[in-house]
This record gives C-alpha cells, sequence and structure tokens, in this order.
C-alpha cells in the first residue's frame, strides 16, 4: 500500500499505486472536466500530487497542452526568474565494481581506459575550472570500496574547496556518488558539501534489478533509501532524476514525484533539485538497445509537467541535450544548466586523446562557457553562479520556506548579478562582456527597493575594482 511516510522504499515507491496512477491519467486523458480542475489548483503555484500531474502529463488536447506549457512557463518565472545557474561535472574515477548495462563503466568493460586523478591532478583540473569562470561543481565518481573510498572523496573535496587560482574559487561541491551509510553521508556533511545527487536510473523494481544485475547497486531498496539516511544525516539538500529511455515515462515521471512527496511527508523538505538525463551513446553503450526513448515533445511535456507539480525544485539539464533543446526547455522549467562539460576523468586540465576517451557520455552541447553565457544573456537570461544560501545557511527546510513562498529571488537576483559581474572582470570575452554589462544595467533598473539598489550598484562597483564574492 503506497504510504509516503514510510521510510521503505516499496512503501513510497508502491508499484501497484504506479500502475494504477498511469491507468487513471489514461482514463482521465480527455476528461476535460478534470483537466480545468487540476489546472485551476495548478495555477495557485503550490503544486500537484502525482496523479493529478500523470493526468496532464496523459493530456493529448492541443489547447489544454497549450496551457500547461503556458502554465510552466509563468510558474518557472515566478520561482526563479530569469536566472539560469551554471555548473560542471568533475570525474574523479570511472573505476567501478557494478554491470549496470547503461553506462560504459561497468566492470565488464574491459577496453575502456580506467582513470583516477591524484590529489595534485584533482588540483590541476580545478585551476582549469576556475581559469573558465566556474564556480560550482558536481563531482562524480564509479562505485569501487577499493579504488574510491569514502575517504578518498573526502579528500578530493578538501583539495577542491582548497584551491585559490588568481580570482577563481570553488564555492559549492555537490556530490553524486553511490548510495552509502548513514556514517558515510554524516562525514560528506560534515567537509561542507552543498547538494547530494543520486540518479534513481530507473524505479521500476523489476526493470531496475535486471539493468544491474551485478554489484552492490544491484540493491533496490537500499539505493532507492538512500536520500532517507542522507536526511538522517544531516544532508538536507538532495538532488533525485532518473534516465529516461530505460523504463516508461509514464512509469518513472509518476514514481519521481512520489519519491519528491515521500521526502516532503517524512522530512518537510521536498528534493532541492531534479534532473531530467536521457539515455545517451557511450562507449559500449548503444541507446537504441532501450525500447522507451522519448522523443523531444515528450520531453518537453515531463519538463513542464514537473515544473508545475514540484514549483519550488530546482530542474537541471546536462550538456546531454543540444542547444536547440535546452533552449526550449529553459523556457518550461530548467533552472540550472552545465556548460563547458567534459564527461572523462581528467577532460578540462590536458584533454584525453581520442583513443583514451573514458567519457560516460557523448556530448550534444559542445560549447565553450563563455560561449554558453553569451547564449543565455542574447536570450535575456541571467547566468549565475551564486552559491550564497548554502553558504549563508538557506538550506533544507528554510530554503524550502522560502522558495515556495516564491521569495528567493530577493537574494537570487542580486546574488546572480554580482556573480555575473565576476566572470565578466575575470574570465569574459569583449563581446560577452559589452553584452553582461548591457544586461546588469537593465536589470538594475528593474529592483524596486531603492536602498537595495543601491547597495548592489556599491558592490558591483567594489567587484570592478577587484573585491570578490559579495552575497546577500
Amino acid at each position: 500500500m503506497y504510504n509516503p511516510k514510510s521510510h521503505k522504499a516499496e512503501d513510497f515507491i508502491c508499484h501497484e499505486e504506479v500502475i494504477e496512477t498511469i491507468a487513471y491519467a489514461d482514463k482521465n486523458k480527455n476528461n476535460i472536466e478534470l483537466i480545468d480542475k487540476i489546472l485551476e489548483k495548478a495555477r495557485k503555484e503550490k503544486g500537484l500530487t502525482h496523479r493529478e500531474a500523470s493526468v496532464l502529463l496523459a493530456c493529448d488536447i492541443p489547447e489544454k497542452n497549450d496551457e500547461i506549457f503556458k502554465l510552466a512557463e509563468k510558474i518557472k518565472k515566478d520561482y526563479y526568474g530569469n536566472r539560469v545557474v551554471l555548473f560542471a561535472p568533475l570525474y574523479l574515477s570511472n573505476y567501478c565494481v557494478n554491470g549496470c548495462v547503461y553506462c560504459p563503466y561497468h566492470k565488464q568493460n574491459e577496453h575502456i581506459p580506467r582513470k583516477k586523478l591524484t590529489q595534485e591532478e584533482i588540483r590541476q583540473e580545478v585551476i582549469a575550472l576556475q581559469d573558465m569562470g566556474h564556480k560550482r561543481l558536481a563531482i562524480e565518481s564509479g562505485e569501487d570500496p577499493v579504488n574510491n573510498p569514502i575517504e578518498y572523496i573526502l579528500d578530493s573535496i578538501k583539495t577542491i574547496y582548497s584551491v585559490k587560482h588568481k580570482n577563481g574559487a570553488i564555492r559549492r561541491v555537490n556530490v553524486n556518488i553511490a548510495a552509502t551509510t548513514v556514517e558515510n553521508y554524516k562525514k560528506l556533511h560534515d567537509v561542507g558539501i552543498g547538494t547530494y545527487v543520486l540518479f534513481q536510473e530507473t524505479y521500476n523494481k523489476e526493470s531496475y534489478e535486471k539493468l544491474h544485475p551485478t554489484g552492490p547497486k544491484h540493491n533496490y531498496a537500499y539505493h532507492t533509501e538512500a536520500m532517507d539516511r542522507a536526511m538522517e544525516a544531516g544532508i538536507d539538500d538532495v538532488s533525485l532524476g532518473v534516465l529516461f529511455g530505460l523504463e516508461s515515462y509514464k512509469y518513472e515521471f509518476a514514481a519521481l514525484l512520489m519519491h519528491a512527496e515521500h521526502l516532503e511527508a517524512a522530512y518537510g523538505v521536498g528534493p532541492h533539485a531534479i534532473s531530467v538525463p536521457r539515455i545517451r551513446k557511450a562507449d559500449d553503450i548503444d541507446p537504441n538497445v532501450f525500447d522507451n526513448g522519448i522523443d523531444d515533445d515528450t520531453f518537453a511535456k515531463i519538463v513542464a509537467c514537473i515544473r508545475i507539480s514540484v514549483p519550488y525544485t530546482g530542474m537541471i539539464i546536462s550538456t546531454r541535450e543540444s542547444q536547440k533543446c535546452r533552449e526550449r526547455l529553459l523556457h518550461l522549467g530548467i533552472s540550472q544548466i552545465s556548460g563547458g562539460s567534459k564527461t572523462s576523468v581528467g577532460g578540462y586540465f590536458k584533454p584525453m586523446p581520442e583513443d583514451e576517451n573514458s567519457a560516460q557520455f557523448d556530448i550534444s552541447d559542445r560549447r565553450p562557457l563563455d560561449e554558453v553565457m553569451r547564449w543565455l544573456i542574447d536570450l535575456g537570461y541571467i547566468p549565475s553562479f551564486c552559491t550564497a544560501c548554502y553558504r549563508k545557511g538557506r538550506t533544507g527546510e528554510r530554503f524550502m520556506e522560502i522558495c515556495k513562498n516564491e521569495q528567493i529571488h530577493n537574494f537570487c537576483d542580486p546574488n546572480a548579478l554580482m556573480t555575473l559581474k565576476e566572470y565578466i572582470e575575470d574570465y569574459a570575452s569583449e563581446e560577452t562582456k559589452n553584452a553582461g554589462e548591457k544586461l546588469i544595467e537593465r536589470e538594475l533598473k528593474l529592483f524596486n527597493d531603492k536602498k537595495l539598489e543601491d547597495d548592489l550598484a556599491d558592490k558591483l562597483n567594489k567587484i570592478e575594482s577587484g573585491e570578490r564574492d559579495f552575497r546577500y
């Protein structure tokens, strides 16, 4: 029986409830009266249940779908404005003991070059990322208790935070490593991680066990209950995600929202972010082997419905997707993107030769960070490297309270402009700098608080004079 307050995976991700939800949604996909009722609730911008959201996802009435997309755009703007947060992945090691059939790091892959960064190599990677302008990273590592023990991850985080190169500094390290123990999550918390990230890949237990035939990741319950252990350890910013294409998207959509409902019900804190990757080609992985792929229109609908259903959460899309696809989804709910990314171990300081490629997946958007920055500015977005909430203690329940009241922009807008100004002064090309200065000048005029506007203008001038790291 579905029980969002339970800490048992098969209770809060109840298979029968998912199946019944999909059937309910299909039955009501043309029920205009019900759809209108759900949309009326959604316009209050407080979210939807997984069943209500599944009805909207299934809806195939063109004019109602138009309403769904327009509402998603409005909610994205009301909660996150025109800011887009940027980050980069940093792959520490591709040693892995699991047998995941969709990932080239699986243990059976004997021809992919295996590599683990030393602390000195991590320092070089961080300097290269700082020279690009990055301020926040998401570290990635395969699961291997011998090569990648928790001590290695902790030392790596300390190294990343220690590197101060010119005006560069990594101010937030998010961590995407395998499910682990409460004790290890406490260690991650104590070393100062930002968000703990863990993709479910698929919530369908039967499919999950087939896709993870060997290794510790085969344990569905242990993996699915990882966020509960992280919360117990004091990590109150967690990020969910599935790998679309492995299982029916309707199943994953409903279950993903059920997981968000569980975190809300059990801890009062929903997911800080939700990622929506689609399976991509990589080394010995052919995505065509999986028969649950989704087209761009379905993908856009999924993003819009997640934004409507979990309005407070950040939504992330990586360089797996093309520039065209990312541009479309930015309007519908995406608030964080990676830029200038490398998905191989050691890909920033010294690019790998083609025959030594160790990328986890093929990248679609290969533009350098400065080009991504200029693109966002030209679209009217404020590219942001802000990490202020994390460092000011606005995490977990406190962050959710501010965000759900649609007040987070009071902090994020000025902080975003200051981090953009830092980028302009330290890293931008002349063309990007000119475009960014015009955007800052335009945005300053939109503040309704004269005192804040004057204080922000003063801080922007100080940044121009060489000072760094102001934050509200």
